[in-house]
Order: structure tokens, then C-alpha cells, then sequence
């Protein structure tokens, strides 16, 4: 298969060459020139740098959009022309650098004391080991444990440091490494509006679905990522279009930028209208927020009016997203590496109203029913709320960029063991056998 910009050309020889993916990074952008990049701005959440006007567009085979198989700076996927029904082989997906690493972006949790420790030797490790250029955010530093701790204050002065929604630091990041919870890796998603550089992260929250690695032994763990040997999930993310109706001037806005939202570009701009983009690692929330009545919101597949959903929201998740609120809500759990989008409602006022699955390729459009009594409200990987009113539209898609994150094992070991470890699937106490005299009767 030949990835070019705007297209997808599937070949006719599955033994061919042409059957693997082309990486710019890898073959020296001869036959393919991703999009990759944003627009250079002073916010991390700029929108994605365009090589011309046009996106990539979106097709209607199993892939969904072409996705981007770079990551960040220097890293990519390692090609591999084996393919089952043109879908990669999750066993065959492993990282390479066509350069070695220089520069980390280390996340922590804020405010809890417990990762402070890990934290500093993480990034003594990073600097006088490996001699690397560590990146954090400016408020992690400004915790008084770290201000007032005189032993840290050497390494402390090696640090380069970014603010939210203010420095935009996307082509300078080779890899990130998260310390602590599930969280952490949603809010690394949210920092990259376009392509994400690999992700590491390591269990240090309370639930750690997200994240495999232990961090006992993170030295050992760190240098194989940086040498290269390790596999990778490319966990899908969805690219959020709001449209709003411009009704009074609202507060807030920093450089054009709220809360990691990116202002659309000028093709994209609507007049009379505020257009947001968003890029979404679990799910979108709507739902009728602090209103008594329910939430009657229409949902339109490629243009199709498909259902009207009365209750108290809906949810449209990505794979990552079902073990999230969508599980809550009773949805199905898909594994990362299947290609799809899932609808579901959260308490239907109708029985029938069943979760469901669709292909990864349609876009999806949320409004508000003519009929609906209140207006309804919106959430981004539960941050970003917002409220939706009358004439204003949620248009929700498979993103081209997806985040590497960096497994343990490999993608399905480390899925089943997140099931069992953290969400304790299919536990319970095993049936006895049948002695030889109960099976006579």
C-alpha cells in the first residue's frame, strides 16, 4: 500500500514493495509527504501544520483516515510489508528512531507528593545518564517540595520549561514519559493537537489502565525505548469540530486558545460563526448538564439523520475510550488496534437503545433536536465543558493522528492484563468439579 498526501492507493501485488507503508522520516519523503507539524504559534494547541490546502481525506476502507506513521521529530513505525487484509499485524508494530532521542518530556501529576521522588530520580537518570534534554511544565516546578529541596537544585537549572496553552514545544519533543495516572496520558494527548511524539507511561495513579510500565526498574525500561526495542499500540484519537453560533464576546481566551482548543484555520472558518477543533484520545460527552429534563440531542452519520437520542446524553468513544465512561454506560471494550467509532447512550429513555459500533471512516454530527426543551453541554476527555445551544454542531471524525503509546509487552498482552489487573474481567469463583459418584447421577 502507498500512503500519499490527500490519498490512499492500495496496490494490486500484496507481494510488492508498494504494499508497506512509506514514512517520509524512513525514505527520505521521495514517495510521501506527510502532514505532520502544526502551525507555529505560541500555544501547544495549534492547529496541524497543512502542506497545502487540502487534508488528508478520509476513506472508506478498514483504516479510516490515512493515518500519520510518524511521531514527533524522530520516531516512526517500523515498516513491516506483511499485511492480513491490509490491516497491520498488531505483533509486527514496533518502534524505530531514524535518530537517536535527544529530548524528553517528562509529566507528572500534580500536587501529589508520592511522585516527587520518582520524579527526580527519573530525570537525574534522563540528564547525567543519558544526557538528554529534559522538558517539564513550568508549574511542576514551582511545587515547594522541589523549590525548597537544595539537592535537586543542580538539576533543576538543566531543565527547559513550557507553560500551557502558551509555549509550543510540539516539534521539540522526541518521546514523553508520563508519571502517574491515566489522566496523565489523556493530558499529554491534549498538549499535541497534531502529530504525538511515542509515549511511555509509567503506574503511578490509582487505576493505571493507560499505563503498563512499573517504575522499579524504569532505568532498565527506558533504555530499550531509547535503543528502539520496544512495541507500540497506536491508539486512535477523534478530531472534534464545534461550531458555535456567535452570540456575545466571551472571556477567557488566551492568544485565540482555550484550554487546548485550537481555532480553526481560515478554510475551515465559518462567518458569523466561533469554529474549535479538538483532538480527543477516549471519548465526547454530550449531555443535558444541570437542566431536570432529559437530553434530546439528533446524530447524523455522513449527512444521515440516524437518531434522535432522548435521555440523559450520548457518549462517541474511540477503542481507547470503551473501557472508559462508555463501559460505565454499558458499551462493549475494543481492543485499541480495531478501527472504529462507538455511540453510546447513557441511559436511554428507551429500551431498545442499544450501544453500537461503526467504521472508522464516517463523520459524525451532533445538534441539538428542534424539539429539545434545554440545551445540552459538551466535554473533551472531561475537560473543555462547555454548553451547546440551538443552531450550534459537534462534528466528530477518526483523526490522522493517532498517539504511539509504548507497550510493555506487546498490544494484546498488555490489554488483557489491564482487563484483568484493573478492571478485574470475568472474576469469579470457579465451579466445582464432579466427584466420580455425583457424575452417576
Amino acid at each position: 500500500m502507498e500512503m500519499e498526501q490527500g490519498k490512499v492507493r492500495m496496490s494490486k501485488d500484496p507481494s510488492s514493495e508498494s504494499a508497506s507503508y512509506h514514512c517520509s522520516v524512513c525514505h527520505g519523503g521521495e514517495d510521501w509527504n506527510p502532514i505532520r507539524g502544526r502551525a507555529k504559534s505560541r500555544s501547544l494547541s495549534a492547529s496541524p501544520a497543512l502542506g497545502s490546502t487540502k487534508e488528508f481525506r478520509r476513506t472508506r476502507s478498514l483504516h479510516g483516515p490515512s493515518p500519520v506513521t510518524t511521531f514527533g521529530p524522530k520516531a516512526c513505525m517500523l515498516q513491516n510489508p506483511k499485511s492480513i487484509m491490509h490491516i497491520q499485524d498488531p505483533a509486527s508494530q514496533r518502534l524505530t528512531w531514524n535518530k537517536s532521542p535527544k529530548s524528553v518530556l517528562v509529566i507528572k501529576k500534580i500536587r501529589d507528593a508520592s511522585l516527587l521522588q520518582p520524579f527526580k530520580e527519573l530525570c537525574v537518570y534522563l540528564m547525567e545518564e543519558n544526557n538528554m534534554i529534559v522538558y517539564v511544565e513550568k508549574k511542576v516546578l514551582e511545587d515547594p517540595a522541589i523549590v525548597n529541596d537544595e539537592n535537586f537544585g543542580p538539576a533543576k537549572k538543566k531543565f527547559c520549561t513550557f507553560r500551557e496553552d502558551y509555549d509550543d514545544i510540539s516539534n521539540q519533543i522526541d518521546f514523553i514519559i508520563c508519571l502517574g495516572g491515566d489522566g496523565t496520558l489523556l493530558y499529554a494527548s491534549s498538549l499535541f493537537q497534531g502529530s504525538v511524539p511515542p509515549v511511555m507511561a509509567f503506574h503511578l495513579g490509582s487505576l493505571g489502565f493507560l499505563t503498563p510500565f512499573n517504575f522499579e526498574n524504569f532505568q532498565s525500561q527506558v533504555t530499550q525505548v531509547i535503543e528502539g526495542n520496544a512495541a507500540i499500540v497506536l491508539r486512535s484519537r477523534l478530531k472534534v469540530k464545534v461550531v458555535k453560533e456567535l452570540r456575545e464576546k466571551k472571556p477567557g481566551l488566551q492568544n485565540g486558545i482555550d484550554e487546548n482548543g485550537v481555532v480553526a484555520t481560515a478554510p475551515d472558518r465559518e462567518p458569523g460563526k466561533q469554529v474549535m477543533q479538538y483532538q480527543v484520545l477516549n471519548e465526547v460527552v454530550i449531555d443535558r448538564g444541570p437542566s431536570s429534563y432529559l437530553s434530546n440531542v439528533d446524530v447524523y452519520l455522513d449527512g444521515h439523520l440516524i437518531t434522535t437520542v432522548q435521555g440523559d446524553g450520548v457518549i462517541v468513544s474511540t477503542p481507547t475510550g470503551s473501557t472508559a465512561y462508555a463501559a460505565a454506560a454499558g458499551a462493549s471494550m475494543i481492543h485499541p488496534n480495531v478501527p472504529a467509532i462507538m455511540i453510546t447512550p447513557i441511559c436511554p429513555h428507551s429500551l431498545s437503545f442499544r450501544p453500537i459500533v461503526v467504521p472508522a471512516g464516517v463523520e459524525l454530527k451532533i445538534m441539538l433536536s428542534p424539539e429539545a426543551r434545554n440545551t445540552a453541554w459538551v466535554s473533551f476527555d472531561g475537560r473543555r465543558r462547555q454548553e451547546i445551544s440551538y443552531g450550534d454542531s459537534i462534528s466528530i471524525t477518526t483523526s490522522c493522528y493517532p498517539l504511539p503509546s509504548i507497550c510493555f509487552r506487546d498490544p494484546v498482552s498488555d490489554w488483557f492484563e489491564s482487563l484483568a489487573e484493573c478492571l478485574h474481567w470475568n472474576v469469579r469463583k470457579k465451579q466445582n468439579h464432579f466427584t466420580v459418584e455425583e457424575e452417576e447421577f
